[in-house]
Formats: C-alpha cells, sequence, structure tokens
C-alpha cells in the first residue's frame, strides 16, 4: 500500500472515532441546550421540602441533573442550591435556572424571567425572605445586584463561590 492510501485509510479511521465518540457523550452540547426553564404549575411541590412552589415570594430554581430527564423545581434559590450543592448531587447538575429579580416583582416571579443560574449574582443574607425564611436573590446582573444589596442589605456572591456552609 503506497503512502498516500495509507494516509487517506488512516484518517478516514480517525474520523470514524471522533464521529463515533462525539454520539456517545451524554452531556453533548445539544442536549444541555434543549434543557429550559419551565412553567411552574399551581400544584408543583418543591423538590427538597414538598412545600407548594407558587405559593411563597423570592426567587425560584429549577435544576436539570444527569440522567434525570425531567428538570427538578425549587420553592426557593436556597433549597435548590442545598440540592445542588449537596455533595450526593453537585458533579450530576447540568444546567440551572433562577429568576432575575431585577425584573421581577419579588411576590411574583415571572415564567418568562428565568437566567443561567450559573451566570448569575446572588445576594445572601438580605432582608427579603422567600419560602422558607431567608433566600439569595438571584440577578442578571452585577448592577442590579448591587442596587439590591444596598436596598435590602446582603452580600454579592457568584454561582461557584456558594457552598452549603455559605447558604
Amino acid at each position: 500500500m503506497n503512502t498516500f492510501v495509507r494516509m487517506r485509510l488512516s484518517i478516514a479511521v480517525l474520523l470514524i472515532a471522533v464521529i463515533g465518540l462525539t454520539g456517545c457523550n451524554e452531556d453533548s452540547t445539544a442536549k444541555v441546550m434543549a434543557q429550559k426553564a419551565m412553567a411552574l404549575e399551581s400544584a408543583e411541590e418543591c423538590h427538597l421540602c414538598g412545600m407548594l412552589i407558587t405559593r411563597f415570594p423570592g426567587p425560584k430554581g429549577q435544576v436539570y441533573e444527569r440522567g434525570i430527564k425531567k428538570n427538578m423545581k425549587f420553592c426557593s434559590t436556597r433549597d435548590m442550591f442545598a440540592y445542588a450543592l449537596d455533595p450526593e448531587h453537585k458533579h450530576n447538575i447540568q444546567s440551572v435556572f433562577v429568576h432575575d429579580m431585577a425584573v421581577n416583582p419579588w411576590d411574583e416571579p415571572s415564567e418568562e424571567t428565568y437566567i443561567d443560574g450559573r451566570e448569575a449574582w446572588f445576594v445572601i443574607g438580605s432582608t427579603k425572605k422567600g419560602a422558607m425564611g431567608p433566600t439569595l436573590g438571584s440577578f442578571k446582573t452585577k448592577e442590579s445586584a448591587e442596587a439590591f444589596a444596598k436596598e435590602f442589605g446582603g452580600e454579592l456572591k457568584r454561582f461557584e463561590e456558594l457552598t452549603l456552609d455559605t447558604i
């Protein structure tokens, strides 16, 4: 076999291997991009505490976890983080969604204002309460989070800075 034919055969084998491995990737970009926050129904219960989600004020959270097709919904960002940061679940979390409270009334967040929780700014320790008492205000921009903290107190944190101890 001449060098040119061997080179073409090697390239073909490599391409087939790459395509095959890409297809096996459980966290493919297309799958993660298809995940989105879903509307809350009035009778839905919090995945962590079982309380009715829509009966309480403050930002809510939604999570997609590897191996589970349905998203998990939470009555507060605090409950969502209590679940998502738990060592049993932390490494399986694929997508996180929270309300942008800069464009929502605190008592009734809108279904159209979910944002990517990994990109959000959070205010912990404010005087505003959620379903289980203290909760984390969630915001799309740092400026909105700073304005909220100035009015209601609290400290700004990014997603990756949050731990079970801080919430």
